[in-house]
């Protein structure tokens, strides 16, 4: 049976680190089917995951080069390929599904997209969550953590905040998806934060709203009232987004919640700690806590397992009973240097 250009597409998205597993429905296909046109398939398939200039890739593809080179750069507008500025000028490559093509929707989401994700969520994503490393680690409420307790740059969202030279906030695609499927829930929408360094990058952008690193930080803290989660990549370097997610919406949480999957992101370094003298037994960190690891006895009790020391619930405790602590050193899974690094060992552990 020849092998359709979607397959092909397919194929090629789940050859890179990230993933993108087949599902046994078929939606994985339904969804690229609703994004691609099949030549736009066929082209897409036949680049590399490192983006080649536009020469190189022109002499290498063949066919009428007007067109092809037309086509790449509708791909890269709509976030279907990947642009980036090479030595000999554009350059384009494979986008990954997550985090990339699915998230490039946001402007363009519609109901039917959003339930082909809702089908592809039930029937194959689990298998891109279950891969090691993580696509994502936990960074901690900052707030949450002992004040004499060593916090990295990495660990810190202050640290990664300060490195942008541009930051703009947009829609959370897992919240439309959601409301767009008829499950909407109560969290603020407008909580993705996009980090860039190059000043001005978000100043006439249709999509994004820029804020300075004072106002991202207020943002941030407020998220944490709420009981979302920050989340960044799953690298020391190159943080260019801070998720901040619940347990509801979120595809990757979800995977705990909906699909029984225990460890879906990374944990952060740290881990709750409760001191029992102060507190009351009010329940209020249990009812936020997005991962089930608070249990109300005669005081709090912290399933170390189950904890990923993001400390929502540390900023909810009236009487200051908890607190963030950095766990014992053997307990702390290292966070890949860069995502080379991280890529490079995903594909090694994915055989």
């Amino acid at each position: 049976m020849t092998e359709t250009v979607y397959e092909q597409l397919a194929a090629a998205l789940n050859r890179m680190p990230q993933g993108f597993p087949p599902a046994g429905d078929g939606s994985h296909l339904r969804i690229l089917e609703y994004l691609y046109t099949p030549a736009e398939a066929a082209l897409t398939a036949q680049l590399n995951p490192q983006p080649e200039p536009m020469k190189d890739l022109l002499a290498r593809l063949g066919g009428e080069q007007k067109e092809t080179a037309a086509m790449l750069k509708d791909l890269s507008q709509r976030g279907l390929i990947r642009f980036a500025r090479t030595e000999q000028g554009s350059g384009f490559g494979l986008e990954p599904f997550v985090v990339g093509i699915y998230e490039n929707q946001v402007p363009h989401l519609s109901k039917e997209l959003a339930e082909l994700f809702e089908q592809y969520f039930r029937n194959g994503f689990g298998r891109l969550l279950e891969a090691e490393p993580k696509v994502m680690r936990i960074v901690p409420v900052q707030e949450a953590i002992v004040s004499s307790v060593e916090i990295r740059p990495y660990e810190s969202l202050v640290d990664i905040v300060s490195r942008a030279k541009s930051i703009g906030i947009q829609q959370c695609i897992c919240r439309k998806q959601k409301e767009l499927v008829g499950e909407p829930c109560q969290h603020t929408q407008e909580t993705c934060m996009v980090l860039v360094p190059v000043a001005g990058a978000f100043d006439n952008s249709e999509w994004f709203h820029s804020v300075t690193s004072e106002e991202a930080l207020t943002m941030l803290r407020s998220f944490s009232e709420e009981g979302l989660v920050h989340q960044v990549s799953n690298t020391q370097e190159g943080n260019y987004y801070i998720c901040n997610c619940c347990s509801c919406c979120c595809g990757l949480l979800r995977g705990m919640k909906d699909l029984g999957i225990a460890n879906v992101v990374a944990s952060s370094a740290f881990v709750n700690t409760v001191d029992e003298e102060a507190c009351i037994a009010c329940g209020s960190c249990e009812e936020v806590c997005p991962f089930g690891a608070l249990t109300l006895e005669d005081v709090i009790v912290v399933d170390d397992r189950r904890c990923t020391g993001c400390g929502v619930c540390v900023i909810t405790c009236p009487t200051e009973a908890l607190s963030l602590v950095r766990r014992p050193e053997e307990e702390i899974k290292p966070v890949p240097p860069t995502h080379a690094h991280w890529a490079q060992e995903r594909l090694q552990k994915a055989g």
